[in-house]
């Protein structure tokens, strides 16, 4: 396992971490032990950013991952978790709750600091309140010793730049935006590092588009790109390769982030994700699949307070 310094902060990361939002069933139900297990199998593997929301199976996520972690010396871990987002169209970046939320979470993870707090999903508050209110009140909390850093996430680009251009924030977590389908972080690379701030690249399977089983019902991708993904995933299929792996390699491989972060909730998962990056990628195939999705380079969907007005006209 490689080990990278998150931006300017003090923190060293694995390049691969644990994504918990699965501990909260958000792909499906599953064991708690099982998670546990995935927990420490991820640890036993030199893993030792983990990343969670009070949002992921409405707090269940933070109590699974919580007691996963009991008994674990908290030196040989970094914990991270969110603030802002409660519900599929629950936001709430007051500095009251924000506030509240932390005590919380610490609560629920069985801690008594965070290293990293962030603003979750921020598209969907208003980006001038999280600069002048949100923030600010999580610095505050830093200064209080309850968190070390602070940080933002979001699904467009322009908003975490247009967020870490007005407040010093410390990390920046973006999902699905370097995938075989989408390189876009890779443009915010130069903005980021100017800024001093750390970048998290999250789902590199975009959401498990990129699986041999493919995207849940919920995702927010184009009927194309689904049938795109498909496609690749049948020809690394055809080719004795798993379509998981490859995006993995990839993702892992290519990025300039300071860790990759992946959801999962299985122990094999954990040790089979571990032994994929460590072993070389198929240039070959990569080439085949990257020609299989062009069509769908770098399209990706709306996130933010449009998409949820247009889904609530469509309900």
């Amino acid at each position: 396992m490689r080990y990278n310094r998150l931006g300017r902060t003090a923190l060293t990361v694995s390049e691969l971490s644990f994504g918990a939002a699965p501990l909260g069933s958000v792909y499906g139900v599953f064991a708690e032990q099982e998670g546990i297990d995935a927990v420490h199998a991820a640890l036993d593997h030199g893993i030792n950013f983990f990343d969670v929301s009070p949002y992921y199976g409405a707090t269940t996520a933070e109590t699974a991952l919580g007691r996963a972690l009991r008994g674990v010396d908290r030196d040989h871990y970094l914990l991270a978790t969110k603030v802002g987002r409660y519900g599929a169209a629950e936001f709430d970046f007051s500095a009251e709750r924000v506030k509240g939320s932390v005590t919380e979470s610490l609560d629920r993870l069985g801690t008594d600091h965070l290293d990293l707090i962030q603003c979750h999903d921020i598209e969907f508050g208003s980006l001038d309140r999280i600069v002048e209110e949100t923030v600010p009140a999580l610095r505050e909390l830093q200064q209080e010793g309850l968190v070390r850093y602070v940080g933002i996430t979001g699904y467009p680009l322009p908003v975490l730049g247009y967020v870490a251009a007005r407040t010093p924030v410390d990390s920046v977590l973006s999902y699905c935006r370097h995938t075989l389908h989408d390189r876009r972080l890779a443009g915010w690379k130069n903005r980021f590092a100017t800024y001093g701030t750390g970048v998290i690249n999250a789902s590199p399977l975009a959401m498990g588009a990129l699986t041999a089983r493919g995207a849940p019902d919920w995702h927010p991708g184009s009927a194309e790109l689904h049938e795109r993904c498909a496609a690749a995933a049948e020809l690394c299929r055809a080719a004795g390769v798993d379509l998981a792996k490859l995006a993995l390699q990839f993702s892992v491989s290519t990025t300039h982030a300071a860790t990759t972060l992946v959801g999962t909730h299985e122990p094999d998962e954990v040790r089979r994700n571990v032994a994929w990056v460590a072993e070389p990628m198929d240039r070959e195939l990569l080439i085949r699949v990257e020609a299989c999705l062009e069509p769908v380079r770098d399209r990706g969907w709306t996130s933010g307070r449009a998409a949820l007005r247009a889904k609530r006209g469509r309900a």
